[in-house]
């Protein structure tokens, strides 16, 4: 299957797409650029908040939680936007991906600028304000999703070349980290991954134009190739949640090379998502 082209190279670094009703459709992220992409029919509207921002959800109170490089935001119902406290204050570190928990937390993993192996941690966000490190030694910090039960989270550390799964439950949280399945380095990258509505794994490959789709048991069940090299992330979007949107990036490439990079692209995969699910706070 070919995913199509749904917008001109808009993005230098495409990632963390989401849909949400409650924001009127699609919203993803141009991460080096502090800009916050949205859909309005054709048109791509954006909004910069700062001078990096990482992945977003929305917030049951309406508005959206927001990763910037140090920490989180956010946004009210009217757009207001009020920055936390930063989590760290030394250079050469930054947020990456994340996602919201059945309970309604946010978690987002940090990693060094640098890529340097085993700088990152995960840090979870309460709707109280509070804020936790759930796991630590982590490199690429990306793609966090929960099944349709809430029980597991899927998650990729780029770098090990593989897609994890931890078990999970309200009182003791993401425990038990383990290999869920293996990408080979031919294939590229495991990137962003979102879960559909029968509990399959999609994930998005960077350096391999493609987005891949595993059972629960991890199987290969199939491909989305991609007119682009560097894919990014992916999410379920449409009316019906039966539409897969497809980031790109353009990161590291130089004037001419692979010229769609940087395009949200769409595949009809023949299968639904799931509504995504809102912070608490």
């Amino acid at each position: 299957m070919l995913a199509e082209q749904f917008t001109d190279p808009v993005a230098f670094h495409g990632e963390g797409p989401v849909w949400s009703d409650s924001w009127g459709g699609l919203r993803w992220v141009d991460m080096f650029a502090g800009d916050i992409l949205s859909l309005d029919g054709d048109t791509v509207n954006r909004r910069n908040v700062g001078p990096f921002v990482a992945t977003l959800r929305p917030r049951q109170s309406g508005g959206a939680v927001i990763a910037l490089e140090r920490g989180f935001a956010l946004e009210d119902a009217a757009g207001e936007l009020t920055r936390l406290d930063q989590l760290w204050n030394i250079a050469g570190m930054r947020m990456n991906e994340g996602g919201c928990d059945p309970h309604g937390r946010f978690y987002c993993g940090s990693m060094a600028w640098d890529q340097r192996a085993r700088a990152g941690s995960l840090y979870r966000l309460d709707g109280d304000g509070r804020v936790t490190v759930v796991q630590d030694d982590l490199t690429i910090s990306n793609g966090l999703e929960w099944s349709p039960d809430g029980s597991l989270a899927y998650y990729n550390d780029t770098r090990t070349g593989r897609v994890a799964v931890f078990d999970y439950d309200e009182e003791f949280g993401l425990t038990g980290l383990r290999t869920f399945a293996e990408i080979p380095a031919e294939a590229g990258y495991p990137d962003g991954l979102t879960v559909d509505s029968e509990g399959c794994v999609w994930v998005a490959l960077y350096a391999g134009g493609a987005v891949r789709r595993y059972t629960p048991d991890g199987t290969l069940d199939g491909v989305v190739e991609v007119g682009a090299h560097r894919v990014t992330a992916c999410t379920f979007g449409g009316p019906r949640l039966d539409r897969l949107f497809i980031t790109t990036s353009r990161e590291d490439l130089v004037p001419g090379e692979d010229p769609l990079a940087g395009s949200l692209f769409v595949a009809d995969v023949g299968v639904t998502g799931r509504a995504v699910r809102e912070f608490a706070g």
